[in-house]
């Protein structure tokens, strides 16, 4: 290979990698965009949108004692614009948009590290602190003011069924890399440990850790 073809070819591969990332800055600024745009619009459609967002915002700083400012949150916090993102894709699957909200949760999933399906339902003030590698399924149910850390799977353990993913209570805390599968139910205020697999119902402020998870402790476990 001479000096001159091995120039074209360096060039023509950093060319590449520019525009690669070009383009992936591109669709970040367009999604973050658009998001802000459907949660700060003055109009009477997006007023509970942008409530929510709000609120969200309130909570995280509340929560995090490195957060300084609603800025900072609302421009550097992943785990919220994955939230805000499947607020988003949510709308669209429910009013039958299946193929467009699918592409927003991947767009989602590429930009934040978190997957979430979009036809999880997901209540108030979700906070997922860090949030790589966290993946809720479809038909998952969270409640209000939860807290979700990084590598935590609501997954299913079979194919069959309408409900096949895990239902969590209000004010439940999830620790890093915990597996919660099937259709089981997590009670208001419960604690699971980092990297419990639960397989099976947990009650109300109850604390569950371990390979498979059991029970250790029951109380006013609520992380608030």
């Amino acid at each position: 290979m001479t000096m001159d073809s091995l120039e074209t070819k360096t060039d023509t591969a950093t060319r590449y990698c520019s525009k690669q990332r070009h383009s992936h800055s591109s669709i970040s600024i367009i999604v973050l965009a658009s998001t802000i745009v459907m949660l700060v619009l003055p109009c009477t459609r997006t007023h509970t949108a942008s409530q929510t967002a709000r609120e969200e915002i309130q909570a995280i700083r509340g929560y995090d004692p490195s957060v300084t400012s609603d800025a900072q949150v609302a421009f550097t916090y992943s785990g919220l614009h994955a939230v805000w993102l499947h607020r988003l894709a949510h709308r669209l699957w429910i009013h039958n948009h299946k193929f467009c909200a699918q592409i927003i949760s991947q767009l989602a999933r590429i930009l934040t590290g978190v997957e979430i399906h979009p036809g999880a339902r997901i209540g108030k003030r979700l906070i997922i602190d860090h949030g790589t590698g966290t993946v809720i399924g479809e038909t998952a149910v969270i409640g209000d003011d939860v807290v979700i850390y990084q590598g935590v799977t609501l997954g299913s353990v079979d194919n069959h069924g309408m409900l096949r993913h895990p239902h969590i209570g209000n004010r439940v805390l999830i620790g890093a890399g915990a597996a919660i599968l099937g259709h089981v139910r997590v009670g208001d205020d419960a604690r699971i440990g980092a990297h419990a697999v639960v397989l099976d119902d947990v009650p109300c402020h109850a604390t569950a850790v371990g390979v498979p998870a059991r029970i250790v402790g029951k109380g006013n476990t609520g992380h608030r």
